[in-house]
């Protein structure tokens, strides 16, 4: 039987563990807590729900796809507002003493750890469908690891919690500085960019030529050569990878693959098991430790 990762949950505001601690809450009827503070960073990951969230001297309703990043000593809440609603989310705690060996290790992350520590206040991000549930995955990914017994459970947990703070860090990064660096790429790059920021869009070769303002032929060449596959298998790979995060998370199947770009679920359905050798439904029993919704 495949472990539970869901916590009921609990108002306390400081971390058991002396590294992080990481949370999936799903519930209703749920009891706010009051405006806190505590002394290590929290990052919180809303998925469902009828929720204000209260940090510095704002207050923000939340929609799926929001993240916020929560820095140390900054009075915050979550405030739900129809409690009869399912309210779910993830909530990520680490230490300072953590963020910082992290942080002398890859410099990269110091990024994250500076942005937050600085003056300015935008704590909460949202995020597209496909960049959120990429987040999703790698946080169900560290709790399945942390609440398994495989061989090498210890170094797999570190390697997870990084995976997960580095996307956050580049998320971050990208956000507050949307035009650095993209147009410098190399053009395969420009391209795997522009498809995995936008899996769900009828891309072409076309359509990337017109966008690029470069042949076709260029780009299918040029893409081909850099990475042994082409444009539009490289497409089928980043909307298949959307719609496994979209399963693992539990949304409705039927839904996730009109979602993300495939014209119709026969061929969606080819299309997954060609790539991960099993139908949609059977991968998200494999694999998803999230509770599924009701689904034909």
């Amino acid at each position: 039987m495949k472990p539970s990762i869901q916590t009921p949950f609990t108002p306390r505001q400081y971390m058991l563990s002396q590294d992080f601690e990481i949370y999936y809450y799903s519930d209703t009827r749920h009891n706010n807590v009051d405006l806190h503070t505590h002394d290590y960073y929290e990052f919180y990951f809303y998925m469902e729900g009828d929720v204000e969230f209260e940090i510095g001297d704002r207050r923000q309703a939340l929609k799926s796809g929001d993240f916020v990043i929560v820095p140390p000593q900054t009075p915050h809440r979550a405030f739900v507002v129809d409690t009869a609603l399912p309210y779910r989310r993830f909530v990520f705690w680490i230490s300072t003493e953590y963020a910082g060996q992290l942080a002398e290790r890859f410099p990269d992350f110091a990024y994250l750890l500076r942005y937050m520590d600085s003056e300015r206040h935008r704590y909460i991000f949202h995020n597209d469908p496909v960049s959120f549930n990429a987040v999703l995955s790698k946080a169900l990914a560290l709790l399945e690891e942390i609440h398994g017994s495989h061989f090498g459970r210890g170094a797999v947990i570190e390697i997870r919690v990084e995976d997960l703070l580095m996307l956050l860090c580049r998320t971050v990064h990208d956000k507050v500085n949307p035009a650095v660096g993209k147009t410098s790429l190399p053009l395969y790059e420009q391209v795997m960019a522009y498809i995995d920021e936008n899996p769900e869009q009828d891309i072409t070769l076309d359509s990337l030529a017109e966008r690029f303002y470069v042949s076709k032929y260029h780009i299918a060449h040029s893409f081909k050569e850099k990475l042994g596959i082409s444009v539009h298998q490289y497409l089928i790979k980043k909307r298949l990878a959307a719609c496994r995060d979209a399963i693992l998370m539990n949304e409705k199947i039927s839904e996730v693959c009109l979602a993300y770009g495939f014209k119709d679920y026969p061929s969606f359905f080819k299309a997954f098991r060609k790539e991960y050798g099993m139908s949609p439904k059977e991968y998200r029993e494999a694999f998803s430790l999230v509770t599924a919704p009701n689904e034909d």
